[in-house]
C-alpha cells in the first residue's frame, strides 16, 4: 500500500546530539529494522501527518507500518521487542509502575536532552541564534 513503510520509522530530534546518538543505539539494538529521521528534516513532517511538531519535541515517535504512532518510553520498548534477546526486557514495561516509572524518567530526560549532549546545528543555525 502506497504511504505505508516497510519497516517503523523513528522521529527523533536531530539537532540534539544526544537524541542522535540514542535514536542510532535504538536502530542497532532493534536489529536495524526500524528507519531514522530527523522530524527537523525537511518533509519528514509532511511524510507522517499523523505526528505533529510538538508532538515530537516532547518524545521521539515511533510510526508503525500500519501508521499508528508510539512515543517516548512506549517507543524504546516496543523497539527493544523486535529482537527476541531483548523482548522479555521490552515485557517489563507493561507491568504497571515500571510502566509510570519509565514514562516519568523519558520525560525528565526528554525535557533536559540539550544539556546532556548538546545541540548539533547543520550550517552553523545555532550560532546565529545564541545556541551552542
Amino acid at each position: 500500500m502506497e504511504g505505508l513503510e516497510a519497516h517503523p520509522v523513528l522521529l527523533y530530534d536531530g539537532d540534539c546530539r544526544f537524541c542522535a546518538e540514542q535514536a542510532e543505539r535504538l536502530r542497532r539494538w532493534a536489529g536495524g529494522g526500524v528507519e531514522l529521521e530527523s522530524f527537523r528534516a525537511p518533509g519528514v513532517l509532511a511524510r507522517h501527518p499523523q505526528v505533529s511538531a510538538a508532538a515530537c519535541e516532547e518524545a521521539m515517535q515511533l510510526v508503525l507500518p500500519d501508521g499508528r504512532v508510539l512515543a517516548g518510553a512506549a517507543a524504546v520498548a516496543h523497539l527493544l521487542g523486535l529482537r527476541p534477546l531483548l523482548r522479555p526486557l521490552a515485557r517489563l514495561y507493561a507491568v504497571p509502575g515500571l510502566h509510570a516509572l519509565a514514562d516519568a524518567v523519558y520525560r525528565l530526560v526528554a525535557k533536559n536532552r540539550f544539556r546532556l549532549g548538546g545541540r548539533t546545528c547543520r550550517e552553523g543555525t545555532c550560532a546565529a541564534h545564541g545556541r551552542r
